[in-house]
């Protein structure tokens, strides 16, 4: 996991053309790894789970890049692997019979070196009460708040990724948000 989370968070990038020399697979890894990571973190809840995950869509990327058409970025492709994946494995036979104790080292660990204990704490729980309102929603809604809050993806990109239309996402998005903030206030 230290591997993947001290890598620079990738940037928005364009369509990039046609596939990508096996060479130049390591290259596209390092850019888009730690966003894969964290969206895989954010969806699974369990940080062992999302590195595993992470590893899973590489090597997907990697065996199926001969069918990349280009319509879209690499980052779209990638995104678009990584939720099907993770929603596969939510829908797993443990998943829905075994009860997981998600690691909550993210939160613990979030905090900088210079923030005082108090500050480190009430980070800590913030953190906490924030997965635990993600973790009340239904499973779109929490999918499009990750990725257009955390990834900050556009309505159109988010669309492309869920399968709807922009004014779809926008809709949904803002039904999302309002159950958010509903469930957030139920944790204080």
């Amino acid at each position: 996991m230290n591997a993947i989370v001290s890598e620079p968070l990738a940037k928005a990038t364009g369509p990039e053309p046609g596939p990508v020399a096996p060479s130049g697979f390591a290259d596209l890894y390092q850019e888009h790894s730690r966003a894969i990571y964290y969206l895989a973190l954010r969806l699974l809840g369990d940080p062992d789970r999302a590195e595993d995950a992470t590893h899973d869509v590489f090597l997907k990327a990697f065996r199926k890049m001969g069918t990349f058409r280009g319509e879209s970025s690499f980052r779209t492709w990638l995104y678009r692997i990584a939720i099907n994946h993770c929603r596969n494995l939510q829908q797993s036979w443990n998943e829905r019979h075994m009860f997981s104790n998600a690691d909550q080292t993210v939160f613990e660990n979030a905090a900088a070196r210079t923030d005082s204990p108090l500050r480190v704490l009430e980070t800590k729980e913030l953190g906490q009460r924030i997965q635990k309102a993600l973790d009340s929603l239904p499973a779109e809604y929490r999918l499009l708040l990750l990725l257009v809050a955390d990834e900050q993806l556009s309505y159109e990109q988010v669309g492309a990724l869920t399968e709807q239309s922009a004014d779809a996402v926008r809709g949904k998005l803002h039904r999302a948000r309002k159950a958010f903030v509903l469930s957030f206030e139920k944790t204080a």
